[in-house]
C-alpha cells in the first residue's frame, strides 16, 4: 500500500504530466511537433529577463553547459535569436522570436483548453477550489522562470 505523502506527489506528479502530454501532443497537431515544456520555461526565462546562458542557467537552476544546449536547441529552431551588443562587440544577448512568441501563445491557449476539458469533468467550481488549494501550497505564481541576474553581472558573462 503506498503511503499518502508519495501517493500525493504521484497523483500531483501525474496529473502535471497528463496536461503537460496532451499539450505537446496538441502542439504538435498544430504545426509545432519540435516544442517541448523545457523549451517554454527557457524562453519564459528569456523573456523574464534572462538575456546570457549564466543567467538562464540560474533561472532555470541548471549549469551554464545545460543553458548553453537549450539556447542551441532554441536556436536552431528558430525560437530564441542571439544578437551582439551594440556596444561591446563581446557580449551577446538573447530574444524570444517571433516564432517563439508564436508558439508561447499557441501553448497558453492549448492550456486553456486543457484546463476547461478538466472543468467540464469535474466541474468549474470543484477546479477552482482545487487551483486555491493548490495555491495556497505552492503561491499564486506556481512555477516562475526565477529572477535574472543584474544587469552589473550579465556583462561579464
Amino acid at each position: 500500500m503506498t503511503r499518502p505523502g508519495p501517493r500525493l506527489a504521484q497523483l500531483l506528479l501525474a496529473s502535471y504530466r497528463t496536461m503537460v502530454d496532451a499539450a505537446q501532443d496538441e502542439l504538435a497537431h498544430r504545426g509545432y511537433p519540435d516544442m517541448r515544456s523545457s523549451l517554454h520555461y527557457a524562453m519564459a526565462a528569456i523573456d523574464a529577463g534572462a538575456v546570457t546562458a549564466s543567467d538562464l542557467g540560474r533561472a532555470l537552476s541548471v549549469s551554464k553547459q545545460a543553458a548553453a544546449k537549450t539556447i542551441a536547441v532554441l536556436v536552431e529552431r528558430g525560437y530564441v535569436a542571439v544578437d551582439q551588443d551594440p556596444a561591446d562587440g563581446r557580449r551577446r544577448s538573447l530574444r524570444v522570436t517571433q516564432l517563439g512568441q508564436e508558439v508561447t501563445l499557441e501553448g497558453e491557449s492549448i492550456f486553456d483548453e486543457l484546463r476547461q476539458q478538466w472543468a467540464d469533468r469535474i466541474g468549474e467550481d470543484e477546479l477552482v477550489r482545487i487551483e486555491a488549494q493548490l495555491i495556497a501550497f505552492v503561491g499564486d505564481d506556481g512555477i516562475s522562470p526565477g529572477p535574472a541576474a543584474p544587469a552589473a553581472s550579465r556583462a561579464t558573462d
